[in-house]
């Protein structure tokens, strides 16, 4: 009874403990933010009315007083009791610590760098750049950083727990953001290249203007992600969160960039040669966009899948498995919209523009998706062995006819109301294939990927369970009980099972041949008897007795042992059972 007491009572003393430093560390959060926000404001007015504080705005002006004089002391007080608790070493290992500086850190770092990237992009084309409110926050939430990154390298307090957090949200920030303003920036500059430049009204900017703010993002979030990729440590860091975050930016984002890029190019360059009923300028409009795109996100994936290659083998197996994903996914959307403009063409076979521009995007994306998900995934060299099924790959088949089940169950939903609309509505709101073109197209697709994944399933389940069964039939230790000469019947167990013989001589079989140190001669085919008792037979260590032969064939008797019944021995034991007598 007093065990029970006292287990409840720690269990019910952990519990609050970890309320009261959840509470603590939210507390202290938004202290540490009101205070920014009201230390901002201060300096947005400093800057913008110089040595005038005050202005008309009196609500403004009060609000900025009010967390700064109030939420500022009060985060202050609390910082110092956290700092000090922090001597304790339960409080350093402790999770909420560590999402503290989590939380802390990513929200400092991101509001600072946008703020100050704001800022220095906002001198470029502009008469009046309004600086100093970007100024003000910049300043103040690169503090908020620097002061928590000084905490999160602390030698003694620093955290125990989610330590891997900033690097991992410093670098895919760094990644992103630079990546999309390389995108944008690129894409303007190849748009005048593609279609020259154009002329200027008045009150519009130049095109170099967009591009150079563009270069500017891009720099500050390269420079973001080299300095927590690089200085910091992110490329050495082996935790899964890092693993996580690289396989959802570097392979993920970058996949779908470079994909969905390289679809348009290839749907620009189809409309070019058989589409030609818009203008070229605008035919020509989103190639340059399309082509940065595809560069950027190549780029990037290819560089974490190399990175990627001095990662453990599941993290390298979990990329190949995205990239196959994303990859099947454009495919398998580029069949669905084929056949949705194939049933189009055959209901109208004078269709317009627009089919043929459908038609040609459906193409373009099948063009795109499908050498990259054949490459990765080689269809014609499949697993042909239990081993050679990796861990992670099971999980993907189920993921993906899961996904393309329901997919199909949808349209095939769509569809059965699409023609009970039909056949009890208007007949006059169009034919019956242009009503179902849509979800049949998306059905075949989805249809096809839901039967090819799980034909892979059943055929790899069969695999593992043919392994299974015959893993579970293997023997490690026979104890052999008999008289016969031990030699041919220990090698043909382990030959046969693989399993260590320990061979104990029965003292029932006669004394001649024991006074004189000789085993009996084994009887013509006790050996292949042996081999088929023991065939199925699922135990660890079995007890295989021989009976002596009177006359007829030795008796043979397979007793399988339960596994705390091994008594561990490190090589070959013999003795001598004695008679029951």
């Amino acid at each position: 009874m007093t065990s029970r007491v006292s287990t409840t009572a720690s269990t019910a003393g952990s519990a609050q403990l970890t309320l009261r430093r959840l509470i603590l560390y939210v507390l202290l959060f938004a202290l540490v933010v009101i205070a920014a926000v009201g230390l901002s404001g201060l300096l947005e007015r400093l800057f913008s009315t110089g040595a005038l504080l005050a202005s008309s705005d009196v609500t403004g002006l009060a609000r900025s007083l009010a967390f700064t004089l109030i939420g500022g002391p009060l985060a202050a007080l609390l910082w110092w009791v956290v700092w000090k608790r922090l001597d304790d070493g339960a409080e350093r290992i402790s999770a909420g610590w560590g999402l503290y500086l989590a939380a802390a850190y990513a929200v400092s770092l991101i509001v600072s760098v946008t703020a100050l990237l704001g800022l220095a992009a906002s001198f470029i084309g502009q008469q009046e750049p309004r600086w100093y409110s970007p100024l003000s926050v910049g300043l103040v939430w690169a503090g908020i950083w620097i002061w928590h990154r000084w905490m999160w390298r602390h030698p003694v307090k620093h955290p125990v727990n989610l330590d891997d957090v900033p690097a991992v949200i410093g670098t895919a920030f760094g990644l992103l953001l630079g990546a999309f303003a390389a995108i944008t920036a690129l894409g303007g500059l190849l748009d005048v290249a593609i279609r020259g430049f154009t002329s200027l009204t008045p009150g519009t900017e130049a095109w170099w203007q967009s591009v150079l703010r563009a270069l500017v993002w891009a720099a500050g979030g390269s420079i973001v992600w080299w300095w927590h990729w690089f200085k910091v440590g992110g490329r050495k860091l082996e935790t899964r969160l890092m693993d996580v975050a690289l396989i959802a930016v570097g392979i993920f984002a970058a996949g779908i960039t470079a994909l969905g890029g390289a679809g348009v190019v290839v749907f620009v360059l189809l409309r070019t040669a058989f589409d030609r009923g818009d203008p070229m300028s605008e035919l020509l409009a989103p190639l340059g966009s399309a082509i940065a795109a595809a560069a950027v996100g190549a780029l990037a994936w290819r560089y974490h899948r190399v990175s990627g290659a001095r990662r453990s083998v599941a993290t390298r197996r979990a990329g190949r498995l995205v990239t196959s994903g994303v990859a099947l996914a454009a495919a398998a959307s580029g069949i669905g919209v084929v056949i949705n403009a194939t049933l189009a063409i055959t209901v109208s076979p004078l269709a317009g523009s627009g089919t043929r521009t459908l038609l040609l995007g459906g193409i373009s994306s099948l063009l795109v998706g499908g050498p990259v998900w054949w490459q990765v995934w080689k269809p014609g060299s499949q697993r042909q062995s239990a081993d050679a099924i990796p861990p992670g790959r099971r999980v993907y088949l189920i993921v993906f006819f899961g996904i393309s089940a329901v997919v199909a169950l949808i349209a095939l939903l769509v569809i059965g109301y699409r023609i009970f609309e039909f056949l009890l509505g208007d007949v006059t709101g169009g034919s019956f294939l242009d009503r179902i073109r849509a979800p049949f197209g998306l059905l075949v697709a989805a249809g096809l990927v839901a039967a090819y994944h799980f034909a892979l399933w059943r055929r790899e389940r069969v695999l593992l369970a043919a392994a299974s069964l015959t893993s579970a039939h293997i023997i490690d230790r026979v104890t052999l009980v008999t008289a016969f000469d031990p030699a041919a019947l220990s090698k043909a167990i382990t030959a046969a099972n693989g399993a260590k013989v320990t061979v104990w001589r029965r003292a029932d079989a006669g004394l001649e041949p024991l006074l004189a140190g000789v085993d009996l001669p084994p009887e013509p085919g006790l050996v292949d008897r042996v081999v088929t008792a023991l065939a199925g037979v699922t135990a660890q260590h079995v007890l295989l007795v021989i009976g002596p032969a009177t006359g007829q064939l030795a008796p043979i008797e397979v007793i399988p042992l339960e596994n705390r019944n091994i008594v561990p021995n490190d090589g070959p034991v013999s003795g001598v059972i004695p008679s029951g007598n």
